[in-house]
Protein backbone atom coordinates (compact mmCIF):
# COMPACT_ATOMS: atom_id res chain seq x y z
CA UNK A 1 0.00 0.00 0.00
CA UNK A 2 2.64 2.37 0.94
CA UNK A 3 4.53 1.69 -2.32
CA UNK A 4 1.19 2.87 -4.16
CA UNK A 5 0.62 5.38 -2.57
CA UNK A 6 4.28 7.03 -3.30
CA UNK A 7 3.99 5.81 -6.83
CA UNK A 8 0.47 7.48 -7.20
CA UNK A 9 2.24 10.94 -5.27
CA UNK A 10 5.01 10.95 -7.60
CA UNK A 11 2.99 10.66 -10.91
CA UNK A 12 0.91 13.12 -9.50
CA UNK A 13 3.77 15.57 -8.78
CA UNK A 14 5.17 15.08 -12.36
CA UNK A 15 1.21 15.86 -13.86
CA UNK A 16 1.47 18.98 -11.58
CA UNK A 17 4.42 19.78 -13.29
CA UNK A 18 3.74 19.23 -16.52
CA UNK A 19 0.65 21.19 -16.38
CA UNK A 20 2.36 23.94 -14.98
CA UNK A 21 4.96 23.74 -17.76
CA UNK A 22 2.21 24.13 -20.08
CA UNK A 23 0.33 27.18 -18.50
CA UNK A 24 3.89 28.73 -18.55
CA UNK A 25 4.14 28.32 -22.53
CA UNK A 26 0.21 29.16 -22.39
CA UNK A 27 0.83 32.41 -20.78
CA UNK A 28 4.51 33.31 -23.05
CA UNK A 29 2.35 32.53 -26.53
CA UNK A 30 -0.79 34.27 -25.36
CA UNK A 31 1.25 37.21 -24.24
CA UNK A 32 2.73 37.51 -27.28
CA UNK A 33 -0.40 36.90 -29.25
CA UNK A 34 -1.76 40.27 -27.50
CA UNK A 35 -4.20 37.89 -25.85
CA UNK A 36 -2.87 38.13 -21.67
CA UNK A 37 -6.73 39.08 -20.86
CA UNK A 38 -7.57 35.64 -21.50
CA UNK A 39 -5.40 33.83 -18.90
CA UNK A 40 -7.48 35.23 -15.84
CA UNK A 41 -10.42 33.56 -17.73
CA UNK A 42 -8.54 30.44 -18.16
CA UNK A 43 -6.94 29.88 -14.62
CA UNK A 44 -10.49 30.51 -13.32
CA UNK A 45 -11.77 27.69 -15.31
CA UNK A 46 -8.97 25.32 -14.44
CA UNK A 47 -9.58 26.28 -10.98
CA UNK A 48 -13.45 24.63 -11.19
CA UNK A 49 -12.55 22.17 -12.72
CA UNK A 50 -9.92 20.97 -10.22
CA UNK A 51 -11.95 21.84 -7.26
CA UNK A 52 -14.89 20.03 -8.91
CA UNK A 53 -13.55 16.67 -10.40
CA UNK A 54 -10.10 16.16 -9.56
CA UNK A 55 -9.65 17.50 -5.76
CA UNK A 56 -10.61 14.10 -4.30
CA UNK A 57 -7.49 12.44 -2.12
CA UNK A 58 -7.41 8.89 -3.78
CA UNK A 59 -3.97 7.15 -3.49
CA UNK A 60 -4.60 4.30 -5.51
CA UNK A 61 -5.91 3.31 -8.91
CA UNK A 62 -9.46 3.28 -9.15
CA UNK A 63 -8.95 0.55 -11.93
CA UNK A 64 -7.58 -1.95 -9.75
CA UNK A 65 -9.42 -4.86 -8.16
CA UNK A 66 -9.88 -4.65 -3.83
CA UNK A 67 -8.23 -7.77 -3.08
CA UNK A 68 -9.98 -9.21 -0.40
CA UNK A 69 -9.48 -12.85 0.92
CA UNK A 70 -12.96 -13.44 2.16
CA UNK A 71 -13.28 -16.48 4.41
CA UNK A 72 -17.12 -16.67 4.29
CA UNK A 73 -19.24 -19.62 5.46
CA UNK A 74 -21.39 -19.45 2.08
CA UNK A 75 -19.70 -18.82 -1.31
CA UNK A 76 -22.22 -19.23 -3.85
CA UNK A 77 -21.38 -18.37 -7.69
CA UNK A 78 -24.19 -16.40 -9.18
CA UNK A 79 -25.50 -14.37 -12.40
CA UNK A 80 -26.99 -11.00 -13.59
CA UNK A 81 -29.01 -11.20 -16.39
CA UNK A 82 -30.39 -8.08 -17.22
CA UNK A 83 -29.69 -6.65 -14.05
CA UNK A 84 -31.63 -9.44 -12.42
CA UNK A 85 -29.19 -11.41 -9.87
CA UNK A 86 -30.30 -15.67 -10.54
CA UNK A 87 -28.72 -17.88 -7.61
CA UNK A 88 -27.76 -21.64 -8.56
CA UNK A 89 -28.72 -22.41 -4.80
CA UNK A 90 -30.94 -21.51 -2.18
CA UNK A 91 -29.75 -19.54 0.34
CA UNK A 92 -29.36 -20.30 3.67
CA UNK A 93 -31.34 -18.45 6.43
CA UNK A 94 -29.40 -17.97 9.17
CA UNK A 95 -26.56 -16.22 7.27
CA UNK A 96 -27.17 -12.82 7.89
CA UNK A 97 -24.95 -10.61 5.92
CA UNK A 98 -24.06 -11.17 2.34
CA UNK A 99 -22.13 -9.68 -0.42
CA UNK A 100 -22.23 -9.71 -3.81
CA UNK A 101 -18.57 -9.21 -5.43
CA UNK A 102 -18.95 -7.99 -8.68
CA UNK A 103 -16.40 -6.44 -11.89
CA UNK A 104 -17.51 -3.08 -12.43
CA UNK A 105 -16.92 -1.12 -15.38
CA UNK A 106 -17.02 2.31 -15.22
CA UNK A 107 -18.23 4.24 -18.22
CA UNK A 108 -16.18 7.12 -19.84
CA UNK A 109 -18.76 9.37 -17.87
CA UNK A 110 -17.58 7.70 -14.57
CA UNK A 111 -14.59 9.89 -14.74
CA UNK A 112 -16.94 12.63 -14.08
CA UNK A 113 -19.89 11.30 -12.41
CA UNK A 114 -19.46 8.92 -9.29
CA UNK A 115 -20.26 5.42 -10.85
CA UNK A 116 -23.12 3.92 -8.51
CA UNK A 117 -25.03 0.37 -8.10
CA UNK A 118 -28.89 1.02 -7.62
CA UNK A 119 -30.43 -2.50 -5.89
CA UNK A 120 -34.08 -2.73 -5.43
CA UNK A 121 -37.20 -5.34 -5.73
CA UNK A 122 -38.25 -6.71 -9.51
CA UNK A 123 -41.41 -8.79 -9.93
CA UNK A 124 -40.98 -12.08 -12.17
CA UNK A 125 -41.01 -9.84 -15.24
CA UNK A 126 -37.92 -8.09 -13.44
CA UNK A 127 -40.46 -4.51 -13.37
CA UNK A 128 -38.98 -2.33 -10.06
CA UNK A 129 -41.99 -3.05 -7.37
CA UNK A 130 -42.98 0.44 -7.18
CA UNK A 131 -45.06 -0.62 -3.91
CA UNK A 132 -41.87 -1.50 -2.22
CA UNK A 133 -39.73 0.98 -3.82
CA UNK A 134 -38.94 3.47 -0.93
CA UNK A 135 -38.57 0.85 1.85
CA UNK A 136 -36.14 -1.82 -0.04
CA UNK A 137 -34.16 0.02 -2.47
CA UNK A 138 -30.38 1.06 -1.80
CA UNK A 139 -27.40 2.69 -3.92
CA UNK A 140 -23.93 2.28 -3.35
CA UNK A 141 -21.67 4.50 -4.85
CA UNK A 142 -17.98 3.69 -6.17
CA UNK A 143 -14.83 5.76 -7.28
CA UNK A 144 -14.71 7.53 -10.33
CA UNK A 145 -13.61 5.80 -12.84
CA UNK A 146 -13.82 2.28 -10.91
CA UNK A 147 -13.01 -0.46 -12.98
CA UNK A 148 -12.58 -3.90 -11.46
CA UNK A 149 -13.55 -5.91 -8.76
CA UNK A 150 -15.70 -4.46 -5.67
CA UNK A 151 -17.93 -5.92 -3.28
CA UNK A 152 -22.22 -5.06 -2.49
CA UNK A 153 -23.80 -4.87 0.48
CA UNK A 154 -26.82 -7.04 0.20
CA UNK A 155 -27.29 -7.91 3.85
CA UNK A 156 -30.79 -5.85 4.19
CA UNK A 157 -32.05 -7.87 0.78
CA UNK A 158 -31.92 -11.75 2.36
CA UNK A 159 -35.50 -12.31 1.22
CA UNK A 160 -35.51 -11.03 -1.69
CA UNK A 161 -32.59 -13.24 -2.73
CA UNK A 162 -34.06 -16.16 -1.58
CA UNK A 163 -36.75 -14.95 -3.42
CA UNK A 164 -35.07 -14.47 -6.86
CA UNK A 165 -36.38 -10.81 -7.54
CA UNK A 166 -33.04 -8.82 -6.58
CA UNK A 167 -32.59 -6.65 -9.29
CA UNK A 168 -29.44 -4.34 -9.65
CA UNK A 169 -28.82 -1.63 -12.39
CA UNK A 170 -25.76 0.45 -12.92
CA UNK A 171 -25.46 4.13 -13.29
CA UNK A 172 -22.10 5.50 -15.50
CA UNK A 173 -21.42 1.80 -15.00
CA UNK A 174 -21.87 -1.71 -16.11
CA UNK A 175 -20.92 -5.18 -14.29
CA UNK A 176 -20.26 -8.44 -15.75
CA UNK A 177 -23.22 -10.95 -16.16
CA UNK A 178 -20.69 -14.02 -13.60
CA UNK A 179 -20.54 -12.67 -9.97
CA UNK A 180 -19.84 -14.58 -6.60
CA UNK A 181 -22.19 -14.35 -3.38
CA UNK A 182 -20.32 -14.58 -0.06
CA UNK A 183 -22.35 -14.84 2.93
CA UNK A 184 -21.43 -14.70 6.72
CA UNK A 185 -23.28 -16.25 9.64
CA UNK A 186 -22.84 -13.89 13.10
CA UNK A 187 -24.70 -13.91 16.16
CA UNK A 188 -26.07 -10.92 17.50
CA UNK A 189 -23.55 -9.21 19.07
CA UNK A 190 -26.20 -7.09 20.96
CA UNK A 191 -27.27 -9.10 22.66
CA UNK A 192 -23.83 -9.89 24.49
CA UNK A 193 -22.24 -7.60 26.91
CA UNK A 194 -19.64 -4.94 24.99
CA UNK A 195 -17.10 -2.89 25.16
CA UNK A 196 -16.33 -0.33 22.32
CA UNK A 197 -12.84 1.50 22.81
CA UNK A 198 -12.81 4.48 21.00
CA UNK A 199 -9.37 6.33 20.46
CA UNK A 200 -11.47 9.93 20.60
CA UNK A 201 -14.72 11.17 21.74
CA UNK A 202 -16.86 10.66 18.56
CA UNK A 203 -15.28 7.33 17.08
CA UNK A 204 -17.87 5.04 18.99
CA UNK A 205 -20.36 7.48 17.47
CA UNK A 206 -19.42 7.24 14.12
CA UNK A 207 -18.62 3.40 13.87
CA UNK A 208 -21.27 2.02 16.17
CA UNK A 209 -23.65 4.54 17.23
CA UNK A 210 -26.75 2.22 16.26
CA UNK A 211 -25.03 -0.64 17.97
CA UNK A 212 -24.44 0.62 21.37
CA UNK A 213 -28.61 2.32 20.53
CA UNK A 214 -29.83 -1.08 20.53
CA UNK A 215 -27.69 -3.49 22.59
CA UNK A 216 -28.12 -4.79 25.85
CA UNK A 217 -24.98 -3.71 27.47
CA UNK A 218 -22.67 -1.72 26.41
CA UNK A 219 -19.52 0.23 28.06
CA UNK A 220 -17.56 2.80 26.32
CA UNK A 221 -14.00 3.60 26.97
CA UNK A 222 -12.58 7.19 25.12
CA UNK A 223 -8.86 6.78 24.85
CA UNK A 224 -7.72 10.65 24.35
CA UNK A 225 -9.38 13.92 25.25
CA UNK A 226 -8.93 15.58 21.86
CA UNK A 227 -6.88 18.26 22.85
CA UNK A 228 -5.90 18.88 19.44
CA UNK A 229 -6.79 21.35 16.51
CA UNK A 230 -8.27 24.44 18.88
CA UNK A 231 -7.63 27.19 16.31
CA UNK A 232 -10.99 27.85 16.44
CA UNK A 233 -11.68 28.62 20.58
CA UNK A 234 -8.54 31.37 20.10
CA UNK A 235 -11.21 33.35 18.68
CA UNK A 236 -12.57 33.82 22.31
CA UNK A 237 -9.21 35.58 23.35
CA UNK A 238 -8.02 32.29 24.44
CA UNK A 239 -4.31 31.73 23.97
CA UNK A 240 -3.16 28.20 21.88
CA UNK A 241 -3.00 26.58 25.00
CA UNK A 242 -5.73 27.84 26.60
CA UNK A 243 -8.04 26.79 23.79
CA UNK A 244 -6.35 23.09 23.66
CA UNK A 245 -7.58 22.92 27.27
CA UNK A 246 -11.20 24.09 26.53
CA UNK A 247 -11.27 21.59 23.57
CA UNK A 248 -9.70 18.87 25.82
CA UNK A 249 -12.65 19.66 28.74
CA UNK A 250 -15.51 19.69 26.12
CA UNK A 251 -14.59 16.41 24.32
CA UNK A 252 -14.10 14.60 27.05
CA UNK A 253 -18.27 16.13 28.74
CA UNK A 254 -18.89 14.84 25.17
CA UNK A 255 -17.61 11.20 25.55
CA UNK A 256 -19.06 10.76 28.63
CA UNK A 257 -22.73 12.68 27.77
CA UNK A 258 -23.48 12.49 24.62
CA UNK A 259 -23.83 7.98 24.75
CA UNK A 260 -26.53 8.97 27.12
CA UNK A 261 -28.56 10.23 24.41
CA UNK A 262 -28.76 6.62 23.15
CA UNK A 263 -29.59 5.01 26.70
CA UNK A 264 -26.32 4.30 28.09
CA UNK A 265 -25.98 4.88 31.53
CA UNK A 266 -23.18 7.31 32.70
CA UNK A 267 -21.43 4.46 34.70
CA UNK A 268 -20.49 3.00 31.73
CA UNK A 269 -18.81 5.81 30.16
CA UNK A 270 -15.20 6.10 30.71
CA UNK A 271 -12.55 8.32 29.74
CA UNK A 272 -9.10 7.83 30.33
CA UNK A 273 -7.49 11.37 29.24
CA UNK A 274 -4.64 10.32 27.78
CA UNK A 275 -3.33 12.98 24.60
CA UNK A 276 -4.04 13.25 21.38
CA UNK A 277 -0.96 11.76 18.89
CA UNK A 278 0.84 10.42 21.31
CA UNK A 279 -0.12 7.32 21.92
CA UNK A 280 2.38 5.48 19.09
CA UNK A 281 4.95 7.38 21.18
CA UNK A 282 4.20 6.13 24.50
CA UNK A 283 3.98 2.34 22.74
CA UNK A 284 7.49 2.63 21.82
CA UNK A 285 8.75 3.93 25.08
CA UNK A 286 6.42 1.77 27.74
CA UNK A 287 7.64 3.47 30.59
CA UNK A 288 7.85 7.34 29.54
CA UNK A 289 5.25 9.81 30.06
CA UNK A 290 3.81 11.93 27.33
CA UNK A 291 1.97 14.81 28.12
CA UNK A 292 0.12 16.97 25.76
CA UNK A 293 1.63 18.33 22.61
CA UNK A 294 -0.10 21.67 22.40
CA UNK A 295 -0.63 22.57 26.42
CA UNK A 296 0.93 21.84 29.57
CA UNK A 297 -1.30 18.95 30.29
CA UNK A 298 0.46 16.23 31.89
CA UNK A 299 -1.94 14.73 33.78
CA UNK A 300 -4.41 12.12 32.61
CA UNK A 301 -6.28 12.92 36.22
CA UNK A 302 -8.12 15.72 35.77
CA UNK A 303 -10.00 14.33 32.75
CA UNK A 304 -11.18 11.44 34.87
CA UNK A 305 -13.19 12.47 37.31
CA UNK A 306 -16.76 11.50 36.19
CA UNK A 307 -15.43 7.94 35.85
CA UNK A 308 -17.63 5.39 38.04
CA UNK A 309 -14.62 3.43 38.98
CA UNK A 310 -11.04 3.72 40.14
CA UNK A 311 -8.28 2.15 37.22
CA UNK A 312 -4.50 1.77 37.69
CA UNK A 313 -3.67 4.96 36.44
CA UNK A 314 -5.27 7.12 39.20
CA UNK A 315 -2.21 6.22 41.56
CA UNK A 316 0.07 8.48 39.56
CA UNK A 317 -1.82 10.20 36.48
CA UNK A 318 1.58 9.62 34.20
CA UNK A 319 0.49 9.29 30.43
CA UNK A 320 2.36 6.07 29.96
CA UNK A 321 1.76 2.77 28.00
CA UNK A 322 2.17 0.73 30.76
CA UNK A 323 -1.04 2.88 32.54
CA UNK A 324 -2.65 2.63 29.10
CA UNK A 325 -2.42 -1.05 28.66
CA UNK A 326 -3.04 -1.63 32.90
CA UNK A 327 -6.45 0.42 32.72
CA UNK A 328 -7.50 -1.68 29.70
CA UNK A 329 -6.97 -4.52 31.79
CA UNK A 330 -9.12 -3.73 34.86
CA UNK A 331 -11.58 -2.52 32.75
CA UNK A 332 -11.61 -6.44 31.06
CA UNK A 333 -11.92 -7.54 34.13
CA UNK A 334 -14.32 -5.88 35.65
CA UNK A 335 -16.43 -5.34 32.84
CA UNK A 336 -16.38 -8.96 31.52
CA UNK A 337 -17.34 -7.74 27.55
CA UNK A 338 -17.77 -11.23 25.85
CA UNK A 339 -17.68 -8.65 22.62
CA UNK A 340 -15.06 -5.47 22.20
CA UNK A 341 -15.06 -3.18 19.27
CA UNK A 342 -12.18 -1.35 18.57
CA UNK A 343 -10.72 -0.21 14.66
CA UNK A 344 -9.33 -1.92 12.32
CA UNK A 345 -5.07 -2.14 12.78
CA UNK A 346 -4.99 -2.42 8.93
CA UNK A 347 -7.68 -0.88 7.22
CA UNK A 348 -7.59 2.40 9.76
CA UNK A 349 -4.39 3.69 10.04
CA UNK A 350 -4.70 6.39 12.16
CA UNK A 351 -1.60 6.22 14.69
CA UNK A 352 -4.13 6.77 17.67
CA UNK A 353 -6.17 4.16 16.18
CA UNK A 354 -3.63 1.60 15.44
CA UNK A 355 -2.45 1.81 18.69
CA UNK A 356 -5.36 1.77 20.86
CA UNK A 357 -6.03 -1.62 19.15
CA UNK A 358 -2.80 -2.88 20.07
CA UNK A 359 -2.54 -1.97 23.62
CA UNK A 360 -6.17 -3.27 23.92
CA UNK A 361 -4.35 -6.97 22.85
CA UNK A 362 -2.05 -6.45 25.09
CA UNK A 363 -4.09 -5.81 27.55
CA UNK A 364 -5.99 -8.95 26.81
CA UNK A 365 -3.21 -11.17 27.17
CA UNK A 366 -2.56 -9.96 30.46
CA UNK A 367 -5.88 -9.70 31.29
CA UNK A 368 -7.77 -13.02 33.65
CA UNK A 369 -11.20 -12.63 31.47
CA UNK A 370 -10.86 -13.20 27.66
CA UNK A 371 -13.37 -11.75 25.53
CA UNK A 372 -15.03 -13.68 22.91
CA UNK A 373 -15.07 -11.88 19.35
CA UNK A 374 -13.44 -8.34 18.33
CA UNK A 375 -15.24 -6.35 15.71
CA UNK A 376 -13.50 -3.80 13.99
CA UNK A 377 -14.19 -0.72 12.64
CA UNK A 378 -12.50 2.05 10.30
CA UNK A 379 -13.04 5.80 10.43
CA UNK A 380 -10.15 6.95 8.56
CA UNK A 381 -8.62 5.57 5.32
CA UNK A 382 -5.41 6.50 4.15
CA UNK A 383 -5.52 6.29 0.74
CA UNK A 384 -9.74 7.14 0.07
CA UNK A 385 -10.95 10.65 2.01
CA UNK A 386 -14.56 9.60 0.44
CA UNK A 387 -15.48 6.20 1.62
CA UNK A 388 -17.84 4.99 2.23
CA UNK A 389 -18.02 7.03 -0.50
CA UNK A 390 -22.17 8.32 -2.14
CA UNK A 391 -24.33 9.80 0.01
CA UNK A 392 -25.68 9.82 3.71
CA UNK A 393 -28.60 7.02 4.08
CA UNK A 394 -26.85 4.55 1.45
CA UNK A 395 -25.66 1.61 2.11
CA UNK A 396 -21.89 0.88 2.75
CA UNK A 397 -19.66 -0.96 0.54
CA UNK A 398 -16.50 -2.89 1.65
CA UNK A 399 -13.60 -0.31 1.90
CA UNK A 400 -11.03 0.00 -0.86
CA UNK A 401 -8.08 -3.26 -0.33
CA UNK A 402 -5.91 -2.57 -3.25
CA UNK A 403 -3.16 -4.90 -1.22
CA UNK A 404 -4.33 -9.09 -0.26
CA UNK A 405 -6.14 -8.25 3.13
CA UNK A 406 -7.49 -11.32 4.84
CA UNK A 407 -10.74 -11.82 6.13
CA UNK A 408 -12.32 -14.48 8.45
CA UNK A 409 -15.64 -12.67 9.08
CA UNK A 410 -17.82 -9.56 8.47
CA UNK A 411 -21.21 -8.36 10.11
CA UNK A 412 -23.20 -5.87 8.84
CA UNK A 413 -25.98 -4.24 11.00
CA UNK A 414 -29.02 -2.40 9.29
CA UNK A 415 -29.99 0.71 10.34
CA UNK A 416 -33.20 1.82 10.01
CA UNK A 417 -33.91 5.70 8.82
CA UNK A 418 -35.19 6.97 12.25
CA UNK A 419 -31.53 5.40 13.93
CA UNK A 420 -29.67 7.20 11.40
CA UNK A 421 -31.81 10.39 12.30
CA UNK A 422 -30.83 9.41 15.83
CA UNK A 423 -27.06 8.70 15.05
CA UNK A 424 -27.05 12.45 13.29
CA UNK A 425 -27.81 14.32 16.09
CA UNK A 426 -25.73 12.67 18.02
CA UNK A 427 -22.53 13.20 15.93
CA UNK A 428 -24.35 17.05 15.97
CA UNK A 429 -23.82 17.11 19.45
CA UNK A 430 -20.06 16.36 19.31
CA UNK A 431 -18.39 19.96 19.74
CA UNK A 432 -15.99 18.81 17.39
CA UNK A 433 -18.41 18.33 14.78
CA UNK A 434 -20.32 21.87 14.89
CA UNK A 435 -17.37 24.21 13.27
CA UNK A 436 -18.65 25.31 9.30
CA UNK A 437 -16.30 24.68 6.69
CA UNK A 438 -13.74 27.10 5.48
CA UNK A 439 -14.59 29.32 2.47
CA UNK A 440 -12.81 27.17 0.31
CA UNK A 441 -14.50 23.63 0.95
CA UNK A 442 -17.67 25.62 0.75
CA UNK A 443 -17.42 26.64 -2.75
CA UNK A 444 -15.62 23.52 -3.77
CA UNK A 445 -19.33 21.93 -2.46
CA UNK A 446 -21.14 24.16 -4.74
CA UNK A 447 -18.99 23.32 -7.73
CA UNK A 448 -19.53 20.22 -7.11
CA UNK A 449 -23.07 19.87 -6.56
CA UNK A 450 -23.89 21.74 -9.59
CA UNK A 451 -21.00 20.16 -11.88
CA UNK A 452 -20.80 16.77 -10.18
CA UNK A 453 -23.93 15.83 -8.98
CA UNK A 454 -23.04 15.27 -5.54
CA UNK A 455 -25.63 15.94 -2.43
CA UNK A 456 -24.54 16.57 1.10
CA UNK A 457 -26.89 15.74 3.88
CA UNK A 458 -28.66 18.85 6.29
CA UNK A 459 -27.59 17.56 9.46
CA UNK A 460 -24.07 19.57 9.25
CA UNK A 461 -21.33 20.69 7.68
CA UNK A 462 -18.67 17.66 8.75
CA UNK A 463 -17.96 15.41 6.16
CA UNK A 464 -18.58 12.45 8.85
CA UNK A 465 -22.37 13.34 8.30
CA UNK A 466 -22.21 12.42 5.23
CA UNK A 467 -19.89 9.32 5.57
CA UNK A 468 -21.15 7.80 9.14
CA UNK A 469 -25.09 8.19 9.08
CA UNK A 470 -25.48 5.28 6.49
CA UNK A 471 -27.90 2.54 6.28
CA UNK A 472 -24.98 -0.03 7.45
CA UNK A 473 -22.26 -0.47 10.55
CA UNK A 474 -19.58 -2.38 9.05
CA UNK A 475 -17.58 -4.95 11.35
CA UNK A 476 -15.07 -7.09 10.66
CA UNK A 477 -15.23 -9.87 13.05
CA UNK A 478 -12.38 -12.48 14.48
CA UNK A 479 -11.71 -14.13 17.69
CA UNK A 480 -10.73 -11.76 20.71
CA UNK A 481 -7.64 -13.27 21.84
CA UNK A 482 -6.00 -13.15 18.07
CA UNK A 483 -4.73 -10.77 16.23
CA UNK A 484 -5.63 -8.64 13.24
CA UNK A 485 -6.27 -10.06 9.43
CA UNK A 486 -3.37 -8.30 8.71
CA UNK A 487 -1.83 -10.02 5.42
CA UNK A 488 0.46 -8.26 3.35
CA UNK A 489 -0.08 -5.41 4.54
CA UNK A 490 -0.36 -5.02 7.89
CA UNK A 491 3.54 -4.17 8.22
CA UNK A 492 3.09 -1.03 5.84
CA UNK A 493 -0.01 0.06 6.64
CA UNK A 494 1.33 0.26 10.42
CA UNK A 495 4.03 2.12 9.49
CA UNK A 496 2.80 4.79 7.18
CA UNK A 497 0.33 5.26 10.48
CA UNK A 498 1.53 7.83 12.54
CA UNK A 499 2.73 10.02 8.97
CA UNK A 500 -0.50 9.72 7.69
CA UNK A 501 -2.32 11.03 10.86
CA UNK A 502 0.30 13.68 11.15
CA UNK A 503 -0.28 14.98 7.45
CA UNK A 504 -3.99 15.13 8.31
CA UNK A 505 -4.00 16.38 11.31
CA UNK A 506 -7.21 14.74 12.12
CA UNK A 507 -8.07 13.35 15.34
Amino acid sequence: MKADKQTLLRQHRQRKRFALLLALIALIALALAGLAWLLPLLALLGWVLNEAFFSDHLFYSPSQDYRYDLHAAVRLPVQLANGRLHLNAPIEPDVDTWLLAIQVRGSWFSRWRDPLVRIYTADSQGTPNQQTQDARSDQQTFERGSFGLRYLNLSDFRAELAAGQLQLSGLHCTFEQDAVLYGFRNADYRRKRTLILAPHADDAELAAFGFYQSSAETSIVTVTVGELEADAYQAFGLAPAQAAELKARLRVWDSQAIPQWAGIPAERCFQLGYFCLQLRAMQQAPEQSFGSRVAPLQDVRPFRRRNSQRLPADANGEPTWRNLVADLRALLETLQPEVVITPHPVIDPHSDHVACTAALNEAIQLSQWQPQYQLHYANHLHDNDRWPMGNAHDGVTLPPAVAALPVSGLWSLSLDRRQQIDKAMALAMMHDLQPRLPLKKRLRRLLQRGLAGRRWPAFGDSEFFRKAVRRHELFFVQPATGTAETGTAATETTAIAATTAAESGAV
